[in-house]
């Protein structure tokens, strides 16, 4: 039997988000900028909440073309917010709006998005050595400080907490457990 971290279960589409995405390095601007979006929808619910949304997500907001949802008016916003195939919180809409004109405005100042996130872990995926689900932090000084900038940015639904679950699933943080079998994949050490 494969092992994987605690927190997987049996429910197929958790397995292979596990198994497919969660922790891999993510560089790819439109993909980290999803993350982002979704890790702040998921507050206060759970991950599979979201992992079932996903692909609905993906195709009322645009791609997660951040030039698109940027230009949201309202009319878009009540629409999504009738959309039974999201999470239909109106703080977490708007804020998706407000979070693709801030990462616009990273771009317009000209900071690299991709480049500015990963610099948060030096720029390289940052190595734990975590031996069960109870050792991993809500938080740490990295997502402390991933949080401060991009609230000082403009962003919003990005506490300490869900950038530490965003460093999580784009593979900043290898979090799986030692005894995984994607930790060592993910470049875990002996």
């Amino acid at each position: 039997m494969v092992e994987r971290c605690g927190w997987v279960g049996q429910e197929p589409l958790y397995v292979a988000y596990h198994d497919e995405e969660w922790g891999v390095p993510v560089r790819d601007p439109r993909v980290l900028f999803e993350f982002l979006l979704l890790e702040g929808a998921q507050a206060g619910l759970s991950w599979i909440t979201v992992l079932k949304k996903r692909a609905r997500y993906r195709e009322v907001f645009d791609g997660f073309d951040p030039r698109a949802i940027a230009a949201y008016d309202d009319a878009k916003k009540a629409a999504l917010l009738a959309d039974p195939g999201i999470i239909r919180n109106r703080a977490k809409v708007d804020a998706a709006v407000i979070n693709a004109r801030a990462w616009l405005a990273l771009q317009a100042a000209g900071l690299d998005p991709v480049d500015w996130l990963w610099g948060f872990v030096g720029g390289q995926p940052l190595q734990n050595r975590r031996q069960s689900l109870a050792e991993v932090p809500a938080s740490t000084p990295e997502s402390d400080a991933m949080s401060k900038a991009l609230k000082a940015r403009g962003f919003k639904f990005v506490g300490s907490t869900i950038c530490y679950a965003f460093m999580q699933a784009v593979g900043m943080v290898n979090d799986h457990v030692a005894g995984c079998h994607r930790y060592r994949a993910l470049g875990g050490p002996d």
